[in-house]
This record gives C-alpha cells, structure tokens and sequence, in this order.
C-alpha cells in the first residue's frame, strides 16, 4: 500500500514526462468551477518539516531564558487560580441562588419564605443533624466546583507564553523563507477566461 502522492510529487513526475499534459490542472488539483487551488502541504510531509525543526529548535532556546521562565510560572499560576476561583467560587453559589429562585417563579419573597423554615429547622436541631446537613452542602459544593473545573479546563486551555512567542517567532520565519516550492509557483495565468 503506498502513501497518496503529494503535490510536489505530482509535479515532479510532471516534469520527467514531458508526454504528460500541463494545461489540464484541474483534474488532479480540484477546485470550485473547474479554477485550481492552491496546494495545502499534508501533516507529517516534507514540505512541514523544516516548520516543525525550526519551531523545536526554537523552543528549546526559549526554555534557557530566565525572564520567559518566571513568566511562565506565573501565568500558569494565574490561570490555575482563576479556573479554580472561577469554578468553584461562581458557578456553586449562582446555582445556589439561581434554582430556588427558579422553583420560586423568580419571585425573591417566595424565595426566602420557602427556606425560612429550612433555615430554622437547621438551626433548632441537634449537632449531628447540623453536621449531617453542612457535610452535604459541602460536597454538593465541590461536586458542582469540580464538574465546572473540568469542563472549564477543556474549554480554556492553558497558553503557554513559551507557544506564544514561538508562533509570532514562527509567523516571522515564514515570511523569511523563500517560496522555492515548484508546486507553488504558478503555472501559466491562473486567471479564468483571460486569454
């Protein structure tokens, strides 16, 4: 079984057989209303691999800087404390106030009448129970917390400021290399019905 050829490849091939025809590029590049597109190099070709070399080379540079470490650290230390602060602090007590309210018609005095004699059954009642009652407000608490902590962090990853230089770095490099690909290089005038 042998790996789909690359656009490089189909090119290449192009130019050994001088037989092939070149005028027809829409059979094997594909595109909307017959026009060519632009080749898009595959995960794991050739074409990436000096990106992928440069960007590890990069990073492992990154990694001695001293002042890029401490921020590092510190962001990462603020991220964590906002997703907790966040998870545990906001979602726990909105839901606290928010489905009372909801089974109370969003009225607030229906509200705080209804648990009023929660309240002081609470407070009238022997320690065990009051333990009982505290025991699973708290799980219920850090249940809601690290349900939210999850997802919170599945859904805002941690930005390493380590990625963030080396992608401006890696923009900057792009720019710096020359489009030698023949793949790349236009072949002719790309512009339909021009003649």
């Amino acid at each position: 079984m042998t790996a789909p050829l690359t656009q490089v490849q189909i090119t290449q091939e192009r130019t050994e057989r001088p037989d092939a025809p070149t005028g027809d590029t829409t059979s094997l590049e594909g595109g909307a209303a017959g026009q060519p597109r632009a080749p898009q190099p595959e995960p794991g070709s050739a074409e990436l691999a000096p990106y992928w070399v440069e960007r590890k080379r990069y990073l492992k540079q990154l990694r001695k800087v001293p002042e890029l470490r401490q921020r590092f650290w510190s962001a990462l230390l603020i991220y964590t404390l906002r997703r907790i602060l966040w998870s545990f602090g906001f979602f726990p007590v909105f839901i606290a106030f928010w489905v009372p309210l909801v089974m109370a018609s969003f009225n607030p005095v229906i509200m705080v009448t209804n648990i009023l004699p929660d309240l002081q059954a609470f407070v009238a009642a022997n320690p065990e129970m009051q333990a009982n009652t505290t025991q699973t407000l708290v799980v219920a608490w850090l249940s809601v917390g690290f349900f939210f902590l999850i997802f919170d962090f599945v859904l805002t990853p941690f930005r390493s400021p380590y990625e963030y230089e080396a992608d401006v770095y890696m923009r900057a490099w792009e720019q710096r290399q020359p489009e030698t690909t023949p793949a790349e290089t236009p072949e002719g005038d790309t512009l339909p019905g021009k003649v």
